[in-house]
């Protein structure tokens, strides 16, 4: 059996300079590659597309992760935009969600990191905190903090210790999603893991473990693909 196909979600520019070049361009940062290879999979660059498209783009995957990136619309999820949130990206929220609620319809295993698990926790019919102070390094800058898991759920069957996590990010989890769990804290109490209790394997992160060298969480989805793919092959 081949190594998994795990699709990324991307996001677009208007404007992209190379070379002679100075197009729109569908970008990913290179450390989510680099990533899911260490962690033993193949990575698909999702771009954002027709949201009726995403069940078809899902099924043709082993695995979806919906990467970091810009601050979702607050009217997702019933709220006036905070003077700190940043610029929406409604293309993106809708390309996103679709990819959310089609691996979740299929079983395909799932990851949102940073703004990903933010997007799974709306998506589900929860709320955002639009600013935190002091879950960042600093403009551009990506600090670290440590994270407890909480026994007995997913996330600490990965990492059953406590960890110091990369880290940016200024929002958060506020009110948790129906059939959601908390599984991971930061030590204010930040929720720093969700997960979806269920047969699928659908797990958010609000850090972002393609800064770093562990790529336990990674691995994890990625032998959830391959045994998922094992059991449809069989």
């Amino acid at each position: 059996m081949g190594r998994p196909l795990i699709g990324v979600s991307t996001y677009w520019e208007s404007s992209v300079r190379w070379g002679v070049w100075d197009w729109p361009a569908a970008l990913l940062p290179a450390y989510y590659p680099r990533l899911v290879r260490a962690a033993g999979g193949l990575t698909a660059m999702l771009p954002p597309d027709d949201p009726e498209t995403a069940a078809e783009v899902v099924a043709r995957l082993d695995g979806v992760v919906i990467a970091g990136g810009p601050d979702v619309e607050p009217v997702r999820y019933g709220a006036d935009p905070d003077a700190r949130t940043g610029p929406p990206a409604p293309e993106r929220d809708a390309w996103e969600t679709a990819l959310i609620e089609a691996a979740l319809a299929s079983g395909t295993p799932l990851l949102g990191i940073c703004r990903g698990m933010q997007l799974l926790n709306v998506a589900l019919g929860g709320t955002l905190v639009q600013h935190l102070d002091g879950h960042t390094g600093g403009h551009g800058v990506v600090g670290r903090h440590t994270v407890r898991p909480v026994p007995g759920t997913l996330y600490a069957g990965i990492e059953p210790y406590e960890a110091s996590v990369p880290t940016y990010h200024h929002q958060a989890v506020d009110r948790l999603a129906e059939g959601l769990v908390v599984s991971a804290r930061a030590e204010d109490g930040t929720a720093e893991a969700v997960e979806l209790p269920g047969e699928a394997w659908v797990l958010g992160v609000q850090w972002h473990p393609e800064m770093g060298e562990d790529t336990k969480v990674m691995r994890a989805l990625v032998e959830a693909a391959r045994a998922r793919t094992a059991v449809s092959v069989s």
